[in-house]
C-alpha cells in the first residue's frame, strides 16, 4: 500500500508538472509569440496573464466542487479541458484566438493543485503532508525547468506550435492514467487499508457554501497568508515568469543561453528546496510560521542586494540570488497552502485551499501586465528596454517583499493543530 500511494503521487505529480509548464512557457517563447502575433510587450504580458484570470477566478469554485463532487473526477474533467486549450493555442491563427485558448488552459488547470492536495491528504498523514507537498512543488520545479531549456530546444526543432500541440497530447495520456489508475482514498483500494487523514472527502449532502466561506473569511490568519501570496505571485509570475529573462539580457548584457542558465535556478530551487522546506517545517523546527517568516526575511535581503549592487552583480552572484529567490518565493508556497488548510476543519479543506490558492494568481494578474506597462512606458533603445526601468521593477519587488513579511508575521502557528 505504501508503494501504491507513491505511485498515485507520481501520476498526479506528472499532471502538476504540466501546470507549471504552462505558467512559464510564454517567457521562453516570448520572441516567437511577439513575432507570430505582432504584439507589444504589454500585449505579451496580457497574453501570458490570460492563463491566470480564469485560474484565479476558479479557485474558490474548484474548492467547492472538489469538496462536493470528488477530487478524481474534478482532475480528469478539468485536465481534458486544459488539453483542448493547449492544442488550440498551438493552432491559433491570431492574437485573439491565442488569448482565448490560453484562458481555456488556465481554466482547465485551475483545478489540479487543490484536487491533487485533497487526494494526497487522504493517502498521507498530517505530519507527512508538508514534506509530501514539498516534493509535489519539486515536481512543479521540473515542470518549470521543462518550460525553459527543453522547450527552447523543442521550439528550435519543431517550432513553438508543434511543441504546444505535443504537450496537449501528453496531457491527455496522463489524464487517462489518472482515470484508470488512481484511487481517491485508501478505502477504495485493494489490499490492507492505510488510515491517513480525512483530506477532502466529498459530502453526501451539499456543503453550506456561504457558511464555509464566512468561516474562512473571518480568520485573520487566512488574510495574512492571502496578502503574502499576492506579493509572492507578483514576483514569481510577474518577474520570473516573464521579465527576468529580458532583465538579465538588457541589464547584465548576458546571452540568451547564459540568461536561461540563471533562470533555471528558479526550477532547481523548487526541485531541491521544496522538500527541504517541508522537512524543515515537519521535522526540524516543527513549525509553519517560523519557516514562513524566516524565508520572507531572506527574500527581502535578496531584493535589497539586487538593488544596491544592481549592474555590478557578477554571474555567480546572480546564480546564487536567483536560487535563493526561488526558495523564498516558490519553494515555500505549498507550505503556506498547508498552513491555510490547517487553519480550518477538514470538512472544508478543499474550500480553504482553493480560496488561498486564488491569491498568488491575483498577484500574477496584477503584476504581469503592470511590469510590461512600466517597461513599455520607459521605451526601448537599440531594441532593448532601458536599464532604469528594470531598477523601477526591482524597487516594486523589494517593497512587495516588505509587505509580504509584515503580513505573514500576523499568521498564527498551525503545526499539529489538527
Amino acid at each position: 500500500m505504501n508503494g501504491y500511494r507513491w505511485s498515485i503521487f507520481g501520476v498526479l505529480g506528472a499532471q502538476y508538472l504540466i501546470v507549471y509548464f504552462h505558467r512559464v512557457a510564454p517567457a521562453v517563447v516570448a520572441r516567437e509569440l511577439t513575432q507570430a502575433f505582432s504584439i507589444s510587450g504589454a500585449s505579451l504580458g496580457l497574453l501570458a496573464s490570460a492563463y491566470f484570470y480564469p485560474y484565479a477566478a476558479m479557485q474558490i469554485p474548484v474548492g467547492l466542487i472538489t469538496d462536493s463532487w470528488g477530487a478524481k473526477k474534478t482532475i480528469v474533467l478539468f485536465s481534458l479541458i486544459a488539453s483542448v486549450g493547449t492544442v488550440l493555442f498551438g493552432l491559433s491563427p491570431g492574437f485573439k484566438i491565442a488569448l482565448l485558448s490560453r484562458a481555456v488552459v488556465g481554466f482547465g488547470l485551475s483545478a489540479i493543485f487543490v484536487a491533487v492536495m485533497c487526494i494526497l491528504a487522504e493517502w498521507f498523514r498530517a505530519e507527512e503532508l508538508a514534506r509530501v507537498s514539498g516534493v509535489l512543488m519539486a515536481v512543479g520545479g521540473v515542470g518549470w525547468f521543462s518550460a525553459t531549456t527543453p522547450l527552447a530546444l523543442s521550439t528550435v526543432r519543431l517550432g513553438w506550435r508543434a511543441s504546444m500541440i505535443l504537450v496537449g497530447i501528453v496531457s491527455v495520456v496522463i489524464t487517462s492514467l489518472i482515470w484508470f489508475f488512481v484511487q481517491e482514498r485508501p478505502s477504495q483500494a485493494r489490499g490492507p487499508i492505510y488510515s491517513g487523514n480525512r483530506g477532502c472527502e466529498p459530502e453526501v449532502q451539499a456543503r453550506p457554501v456561504m457558511r464555509d466561506l464566512k468561516i474562512i473569511s473571518r480568520d485573520t490568519s487566512f488574510w495574512a497568508i492571502a496578502v503574502w501570496f499576492v506579493m509572492r505571485g507578483g514576483a514569481l509570475f510577474g518577474f520570473f515568469g516573464l521579465w527576468a529573462g529580458p532583465y538579465l539580457v538588457d541589464v547584465h548584457r548576458l546571452s540568451q543561453g547564459a540568461a536561461g542558465g540563471i533562470l533555471s535556478m528558479i526550477a532547481f530551487a523548487m526541485i531541491f528546496g521544496s522538500p527541504l522546506i517541508g522537512h524543515l517545517s515537519d521535522r526540524t523546527l516543527r513549525s509553519r510560521s517560523k519557516v514562513l517568516v524566516g524565508t520572507s526575511v531572506l527574500n527581502c535581503i535578496c531584493w535589497l542586494t539586487m538593488l544596491i549592487f544592481f549592474e555590478r552583480l557578477s554571474v555567480p552572484w546572480l546564480f546564487l540570488l536567483f536560487f535563493l529567490l526561488g526558495v523564498t518565493i516558490s519553494s515555500v508556497g505549498t507550505l503556506a497552502v498547508v498552513t491555510a488548510k490547517e487553519l480550518f476543519p477538514s470538512e472544508i479543506a478543499g474550500t480553504s485551499m482553493g480560496a488561498i490558492n486564488l491569491f498568488p494568481f491575483v498577484g500574477a494578474v496584477i503584476f504581469q501586465p503592470f511590469m510590461g506597462y512600466v517597461l513599455d512606458k520607459a521605451g526601448k533603445v537599440g531594441g532593448m528596454y532601458q536599464v532604469h526601468a528594470y531598477k523601477t521593477l526591482l524597487w516594486v519587488l523589494f517593497i512587495t517583499s516588505l509587505v509580504a513579511l509584515a503580513s505573514i508575521m500576523q499568521c498564527r502557528e498551525t503545526f499539529k493543530r489538527n
